[in-house]
């Protein structure tokens, strides 16, 4: 299975620079102009994942709807996390509280540049999903 999460910007470079830079995510494709529409997709490099952005000529939808609606990076790597961290500090993004208190203890929590909220966990996902078996979260 390969998941795709699919999002509007009028900010389409920057929210670019945000992930492709900040992030480390490679740009896996892009394309110009099909149907009125302009996008960027970038992934992971095993390719089971991608974050694709558009931007309508005639423009896009506006700002994030809530401070609570996350894109979880979940990375059991200490180094890799630190890295990622600094990375966008260094691009000049500075963490966010999290609107809830769980992120806080072994999170960061950034805004990209449309105010969507990305989550820098440290850990591996099911061990932080709160003493969830990996079947009861899977729903089996």
């Amino acid at each position: 299975m390969q998941i795709r999460v699919a999002r509007p910007t009028d900010k389409l470079a920057e929210v670019v620079r945000f992930y492709r830079d900040g992030m480390g995510l490679p740009v896996i494709a892009h394309f110009e102009d099909h149907a009125g529409y302009s996008g960027v997709i970038l992934g992971t490099p095993a390719g089971d994942f991608h974050l694709e952005f558009t931007h309508a000529a005639a423009g896009s939808p506006g700002p994030a709807p809530s401070k609570d609606n996350l894109l979880v990076f979940y990375i059991p790597e200490e180094k890799a996390h630190g890295e990622a961290v600094r990375r966008l500090k260094g691009y000049g993004y500075q963490t966010v509280e999290p609107e809830n208190p769980y992120w806080k203890e072994t999170s960061d929590t950034f805004e990209d540049p449309d105010g969507w909220r990305v989550v820098l966990y440290h850990g591996d996902a099911f061990a932080a999903a709160g003493g969830v078996r990996r079947s009861e979260a899977m729903g089996c």
